[in-house]
């Protein structure tokens, strides 16, 4: 039977590559962002890719409710359940913040804003709408949520505590929760301009296996959290860094 996946922040990086995988092993794929271009684009490349028409994309700012409620009203007119949920939509932001108090503040609240909200309201939103049982929630966080920086790691750490509390919520209903947490993975628009050839090196050294992270890995270990394999693993958070961090989730 095919599933229903949904994937925030599916057109560009991670989100892409994890829309790919999916679409790629004959799920539906619906991915969100708030560029259309950007969701147009990777929904043609990843069709032509898996040479179907796998990939839908709609698009929502979802910080905001109104957009999100509006997605779900969608999908729900559609009659399909959702199968698996990707939270990953989020970034870092508030870096051209002045240091001063009100900057700090609005950093602070533009990434609680972008990387908390997305996935809560989301995932609240769609909550009726879930599989149950066998739905699958896969929230993406960072190495940054154990280790910092505060402004994007305090955010990205918000979502820690929130999957455990889904994870006991929903396990009696057959739906697991689960963290993934990634270390640095060099070809998305994470960094953009700010990564400079000795940044990328001083990463890479951080790691035992000597090499960056790739999307298609990150999509590999979400497809077997969201397999029904992985049915007995819920409210956990796995990291996937290259040994750049060790045994703390």
């Amino acid at each position: 039977m095919t599933r229903l996946v949904v994937v925030s922040g599916g057109g560009s990086g991670i989100g892409r590559a994890i829309a790919e995988a999916f679409a790629g092993a004959g799920d539906d794929v619906l991915i969100l962002g708030r560029r259309a271009a950007t969701l147009e684009e990777a929904a043609a490349a990843v069709n032509a890719a898996v040479a179907g028409e796998r990939v839908s994309w709609r698009t929502a700012d979802l910080t905001e409710v109104a957009d999100i409620e509006k997605v779900a009203a969608q999908l729900a007119e559609g009659g399909r359940t959702v199968d698996v949920l990707v939270n990953n939509a989020g970034g870092f932001y508030g870096l051209d913040q002045p240091d001063t108090l009100a900057g700090y503040a609005a950093q602070w609240r533009a990434n609680f804003e972008g990387n908390v909200l997305p996935a809560v309201l989301l995932t609240e939103a769609l909550l009726p709408q879930l599989t149950r049982p066998g739905a699958r929630i896969v929230t993406l966080s960072s190495i940054a949520a154990l280790r910092g920086p505060g402004t994007y790691g305090g955010a990205k750490a918000a979502l820690h505590p929130w999957n455990a509390e889904q994870a006991a919520a929903l396990g009696p209903q057959g739906i697991t929760a689960n963290i993934i947490a990634p270390g640095f993975v060099e070809d998305t628009e994470f960094f953009g301009p700010r990564m400079t050839p000795a940044g990328h090196a001083a990463r890479v050294s951080q790691t035992l296996v000597g090499k960056a992270g790739q999307s298609s890995e990150i999509a590999a270990l979400t497809r077997y959290l969201a397999s029904p394999e992985a049915g007995f693993v819920t409210g956990q958070i796995y990291q996937i860094n290259g040994g750049a961090l060790l045994g703390r989730g």
